[in-house]
């Protein structure tokens, strides 16, 4: 049970802490700025994973699970139990950032400012480096493992830094 509790707490922690900047970002007049925002992803990523690797893996997304069973280095009967309380962490910090910010309409939600294609393509493409890295430094020899969460946290900051100008943040 500690890992899905791990998985659960990592979870809200990503969402409450990243979705959160998004929030009093907005809610402050834009005192976070699109760097503190694309900092506070990385950094969120990186501190779970250190704190909370050892006891779940610290997977933190339901994608995460999937490439990582379909890579057979996770048991596919391990599935359910990992996305639900990956789930159950998002709904809370969502739930818990309405009920502080309860006049904040889209509580830090994102839409594409480009078209469907280009945010299609975008979200492909980035999506395949964080999994290249995620795969590559998580399971690899016991020296990446050591870094393994600050290159994983480096790059969802990079792709944060790089990107995020392509969304709304209405």
């Amino acid at each position: 049970m500690k890992k899905y509790y791990a998985e659960a707490l990592g979870t809200f922690a990503l969402v409450f802490c990243g979705t959160g900047s998004i929030v009093i970002n907005q809610e402050s007049g834009g005192a976070i700025t699109h760097v503190g925002v694309a900092f506070t992803f990385g950094l969120v990523v990186m501190v779970m994973i250190y704190a909370l690797g050892p006891v779940s893996g610290a997977h933190l997304n339901p994608a995460v699970t999937i490439a990582f069973t379909i890579a057979k280095r996770f048991p596919a009967k391990e599935i359910f139990p990992f996305v639900a309380s990956q789930a159950f962490g998002a709904l809370l910090a969502s739930f818990t950032l309405h009920l502080m910010f309860p006049a904040n309409e889209f509580l830090g939600s994102t839409l594409p400012a480009g078209s469907p294609l280009q945010s299609f393509i975008l979200e492909l493409i980035l999506t395949f480096f964080l999994m290249l890295v995620i795969i590559q430094v998580a399971t690899g020899s016991k020296e990446q493992g050591m870094f393994a969460g600050l290159a994983i946290g480096s790059t969802v900051l990079l792709e944060a830094m790089f990107a995020d100008p392509l969304v709304e943040h209405p």
